[in-house]
């Protein structure tokens, strides 16, 4: 199997890399919450004046600060090339504000002692992904549009309350028709909210399935699968087994002489 530090090493990642990625972990997390709540602010507050500026100031001194991170491990990574292949998404969160919150996410499966097997870890951790993602993407698309139509001729979404309305309807699919958004930005950001919502519903769904099959299967070993790291341990139990058979056959052979 495999080691931590060899993959490490294929995506580009040195030990800079990582020292730096562990220092600056938590205040990156922190920095996503705050842009979430200061975006949040900007836009339901509808604010304006002094307290625009200060909102304005603070989502882009966050954004510079994602992508000095970014800029940062690209040059203590080697191989470069490597290393920005391999980590298509850091560039994404870097640009794109809307994934930054994201981050909170993987703070938060690494708080949280969800899971006692590898299989039931790997499922909490797609839950916690799939299902934050989702009321991510429903918060933000929510808000993004609100900015948008509020001031749109003939707009309907005129209000937080009919936006999270509005964007909960869409993201399920159910699409009541009460509130629609007019402006062409509105109606591109509500095909990737039902884009987005399909992919990650169905995410949720599997999830769940799973769960259900595995506490169905509770006292019949025999139909549970084994996971790759269950083949692996077994693999590597067997081969220490022969090395200890081959080592003790080999005793009376050595005493002989």
């Amino acid at each position: 199997m495999t080691s931590a530090p060899d993959q490490a090493e294929r995506r580009g990642e040195t030990d800079r890399t990582r020292r730096w990625t562990q220092v600056t972990y938590w205040p990156l997390t922190v920095a996503a919450l705050v842009f979430l709540v200061t975006y949040t602010v900007h836009v339901i507050g509808n604010v304006s004046g002094l307290a625009a500026i200060v909102t304005s100031a603070a989502i882009a001194i966050i954004w510079i600060m994602f992508i000095v991170d970014y800029v940062v491990r690209l040059s203590l990574s080697h191989p470069r090339s490597v290393w920005a292949r391999t980590h298509k998404f850091d560039l994404a969160i870097a640009l794109i504000p809307a994934l930054r919150p994201i981050r909170l996410l993987g703070a938060f499966t690494r708080l949280a002692s969800l899971t006692r097997t590898a299989g039931s870890s790997i499922r909490a951790r797609l839950l916690i992904y799939g299902g934050g993602s989702a009321l991510l993407l429903v918060w933000y698309v929510a808000l993004f549009v609100l900015q948008v139509e509020r001031n749109a001729p003939d707009a309907t979404i005129t209000s937080f309350g009919n936006a999270i309305w509005w964007a909960f309807c869409t993201v399920t699919t159910v699409g009541y028709g009460d509130y629609v958004p007019v402006t062409v930005v509105g109606r591109v950001a509500a095909v990737g909210l039902m884009a987005g919502g399909v992919v990650l519903v169905g995410l949720i769904v599997a999830t769940i399935s799973s769960w259900v099959l595995e506490r169905a299967t509770r006292g019949h070993a025999d139909a549970i699968p084994a996971s790759r790291a269950d083949v692996q341990a077994l693999t590597d139990a067997l081969d220490r087994a022969e090395k200890r058979v081959s080592a003790d056959e080999a005793l009376p052979t050595d005493n002989a002489r």
